[in-house]
């Protein structure tokens, strides 16, 4: 009889048991990524319109830099095509699973906790040949995975572009803010406006945006170099009615910091780069 009921109410809605079972597994995924973001104070999102732009070195520093003010927090990587966290955060193993069978992240310092997909495949050099929907069940499935604990701060290190992968993030965690980076040069800047375009349109609350690889003094004779032109992500800001955190220095030393996997904010507090971060961090703190 049970069974009968059942058909004869996917009958009656046009809804097959096949149907009704994904849509069933589909809420059940829903209300555990629910679960495992329901205690998570603060989500960042950090985005840009295209790679290049130093996105994760900003998503790296900048979890790094809250750690280190006293704040639980969890830097997340789930750009499937080019994840680079698991490099800048020294992560050189795969993440352990819990008891319950959840992934449980990487601690890497006092107060922050990695986790990025990178550390799920045993191949670190495979590539993932996969179309939309398949990297869109991933990032959901990876998402919900994760065995947080409470956190004051989750930062997001996104995919670059407006295409699935970053949808599929806002739409799984519709509370997360935005932090957009870019270069100063007109060709990434062109790129920056459609991140913001695509934050308008899906509701997402703009935290504001961050110039990446600003001026630098020349350490040789201490003249100013503007390798990326300069002032162009000020520019912008301004003219797309948002506010502007702050321009960050281009600096090899942060280059070298990934490479070694230890953000520079956490080797050299007094460093350019590190003391224009502070600053960014703070205005991101007034936004919030």
């Amino acid at each position: 009889m049970i069974h009968k009921s059942v058909s004869d109410a996917n009958k009656q809605s046009g809804t097959c048991p096949s149907q009704a079972g994904q849509q069933s597994q589909e809420q059940q995924q829903e209300e555990i990524i629910k679960a495992a973001l329901s205690k998570i104070k603060n989500t960042i999102f950090v985005l840009s319109g295209k790679g290049g732009v130093g996105k994760s070195s900003v998503s790296a520093n900048l979890a790094a830099s809250l750690s280190s003010k006293g704040f639980k927090t969890g830097l997340m990587d789930v750009d499937l095509h080019g994840p680079s966290i698991a490099q800048m955060m020294g992560m050189t193993e795969l993440l352990d699973i819990s008891e319950d069978q959840k992934l449980l992240p990487k601690r890497v310092a006092d107060n922050l906790e990695v986790v990025s997909i990178q550390a799920l495949m045993q191949d670190k050099d495979q590539a993932i040949i996969w179309r939309g929907p398949a990297k869109t069940g991933m990032i959901k499935q990876f998402i919900g995975s994760v065995e947080w604990g409470e956190l004051d701060f989750l930062i997001i290190d996104a995919p670059p572009g407006t295409g699935d992968e970053p949808l599929t993030v806002v739409q799984t965690i519709p509370e997360a803010k935005a932090v957009v980076v870019t270069t100063p040069q007109e060709v990434a800047l062109a790129d920056v406006r459609k991140s913001i375009s695509f934050c308008r349109t899906v509701k997402m609350q703009i935290l504001g945006l961050v110039e990446n690889m600003g001026s630098f003094k020349c350490p040789h004779c201490d003249e100013t170099i503007a390798l990326f032109k300069s002032g162009g992500g000020k520019r912008t800001a301004k003219k797309e009615d948002i506010t502007f955190l702050g321009s960050i220095p281009f600096d090899t030393a942060v280059v070298e910091s990934g490479d070694n996997g230890l953000p520079i904010v956490m080797q050299d507090k007094k460093n350019g780069f590190s003391l224009a971060f502070e600053s960014i961090v703070a205005n991101i703190m007034k936004e919030l």
